[in-house]
C-alpha cells in the first residue's frame, strides 16, 4: 500500500503555503481561491443537514438494538465522560485565554474575519434541503423511532444513506478541505490577519494537549479508584492504542489494538469486545474537549457571547451529534459543524478557522478518545464482576 501524506501534513502545508502565497499572488489570482471558498463554502452549508441526518439517526437506532443493562451503563459512561470532558475544557479556557490572547480591536467581528476587500468573482447559491435544527430534530426521531420499533428495513436504509454521507465526507469534503484551508489563510494574510490567527493557533494548541493529559490521569485515577487498580499502570498499558491513534488518526481503525490492550489491563474479553468497539463511536471526550476549546478561543477573539448558557446547550447537544461520527480523520468536527453554526453562530469562515484548529489538534484528540475507552471498559468491567457475584449468591 502508498503512503500518502496524512490530513494533519497536508493542512499545515495548506496554511503555510496559503500565508506565503499572499506575498506574492496578485489580487485578481486571489479572487480565484476566494471565488471557490464561496462555493465550496455554500456546498457544506447544503450538505450539513445531511451529514447530521445520516450520521446521527443511523447512530441512535444502532445503539437501540438489543439495548440491555451493560449497554445502558456503557452508554451513560461515555456520554457522562464527554459532558465532563466539554465542560472541563470550557471552564479551562475561559479562564486560560483571556491570560494568554488579547483581544484586537481590529479582530472582533465575523464581518471583520470575512471582509470585503477580496471578493469572489461570482458565487452559486446552494439552499439546504432542511435547516440544521430541522436536521438534528428528524434525526432524533428516527433514529429512536427505529430503535423502538426495530425497523429492519429502515435501518437498513438508513445505514446506507450513512454510507452514502461517509462517501460524500470521505471522497468529496476531506481531500477539498486542504485547498479551502488555503484559500482561507490566503484571504486572511492578504488582509493582514495572519499573525494573530497563528499566535492564536499556537496558545490554543498548547493549552489543548495540556488539558488531554490532565483528561486522562483523571479518567484513569477515577478507574483505578472503583476498580482498586493503578491507575499509572492502566494507563501505560494503553500507551500502544494511544500511540496508534495518533499515528492513524481514527477510533475505528485503532480497535483492535485498544481492544488487545483493554484486556491485558485484565477485562473479561467478552466484555470487552462488546465496551471498547461501542465506545469507539460514542465515547468522543477528546474531541468534545477540542471542539470546546477552539470554539471558545475563536469567540473570545471574535468578541462574540460565550456565556455558560450558551455553551451549556452546545456541549449536550454537541456529545450527541458526534455519535457515530465516522471513523475517519477529522469525522468528529465535520458532524460537529452544524451545532457550531445553529447554536453558536459560526458563519463558514468561522468554521474554515474552527476546522484547521481542530484538525491541527486531530491526531492527539482521537488518542485521548480511545485511551479513554480502556477506563471506561475498566469501570464497565467491575460492574459486570460485581453483578455476576451478586448473581451467583
Amino acid at each position: 500500500m502508498k503512503h500518502k501524506p496524512g490530513l494533519l501534513l497536508k493542512i499545515v502545508i495548506a496554511i503555510l503555503l496559503g500565508i506565503l502565497s499572499s506575498f506574492i499572488l496578485p489580487i485578481p489570482v486571489v479572487r480565484v481561491f476566494v471565488t471557490f471558498n464561496s462555493i465550496f463554502s455554500n456546498f457544506l452549508g447544503f450538505i450539513i443537514p445531511l451529514i447530521i441526518l445520516g450520521l446521527v439517526a443511523p447512530g441512535i437506532a444502532d445503539l437501540g438494538k438489543g439495548a440491555g443493562r451493560l449497554l445502558g451503563i456503557t452508554t451513560a459512561l461515555a456520554y457522562g465522560s464527554t459532558l465532563l470532558a466539554g465542560f472541563f475544557s470550557y471552564f479551562t479556557t475561559r479562564w486560560s485565554m483571556p491570560l494568554i490572547i488579547d483581544k484586537n480591536s481590529s479582530f472582533t467581528s465575523l464581518e471583520t474575519l470575512t471582509g470585503t476587500e477580496i471578493s469572489p468573482f461570482f458565487s452559486v447559491d446552494m439552499p439546504p434541503l432542511m435547516t440544521v435544527t430541522t436536521a438534528l430534530i428528524f434525526a432524533f426521531v428516527l433514529g429512536l423511532g427505529i430503535a423502538s420499533i426495530s425497523g429492519s428495513a429502515l435501518k437498513s436504509s438508513l445505514s446506507e444513506f450513512r454510507d452514502l454521507v461517509t462517501v460524500v465526507i470521505v471522497k468529496v469534503i476531506i481531500p477539498f478541505l486542504p485547498l479551502y484551508i488555503f484559500g482561507i489563510f490566503l484571504k486572511i494574510a492578504e488582509e493582514g490577519q495572519a499573525v494573530m490567527i497563528m499566535n492564536l493557533f499556537f496558545k490554543v494548541i498548547i493549552v489543548i494537549f495540556a488539558m488531554h493529559i490532565l483528561l486522562l490521569l483523571f479518567q484513569y485515577s477515577l478507574a483505578g479508584m472503583i476498580t482498586k487498580r493503578n491507575p499509572v499502570k492502566a494507563l501505560i498499558t494503553m500507551l500502544p492504542a494511544y500511540m496508534t491513534a495518533l499515528g492513524t488518526q481514527s477510533s475505528a481503525a485503532t480497535i483492535p489494538v485498544t481492544l488487545a490492550q483493554a484486556k491485558k489491563n485484565g477485562v473479561d474479553e467478552e466484555l470487552a469486545d462488546f465496551v471498547i468497539p461501542l465506545c469507539a463511536t460514542i465515547h468522543l471526550a477528546g474531541s468534545m474537549l477540542k471542539i470546546v476549546a477552539c470554539a471558545f478561543a475563536i469567540m473570545w477573539m471574535l468578541d462574540m457571547p460565550a456565556g455558560l448558557d450558551l455553551f451549556t446547550g452546545f456541549i449536550f447537544m454537541l456529545g450527541i451529534t458526534m455519535v457515530a461520527a465516522p471513523g475517519v480523520p477529522g469525522g468528529a468536527i465535520m458532524a460537529a459543524v452544524g451545532v457550531l453554526q445553529s447554536m453558536l453562530g459560526f458563519d463558514q469562515y468561522a468554521i474554515g478557522l474552527m476546522i484547521a484548529l481542530y484538525i491541527a489538534m486531530d491526531s492527539f484528540g482521537t488518542a485521548a478518545n480511545v485511551t479513554g475507552d480502556g477506563a471506561i471498559a475498566l469501570i464497565v468491567n467491575k460492574i459486570h464482576s460485581k453483578g455476576k457475584k451478586n448473581k451467583e449468591s
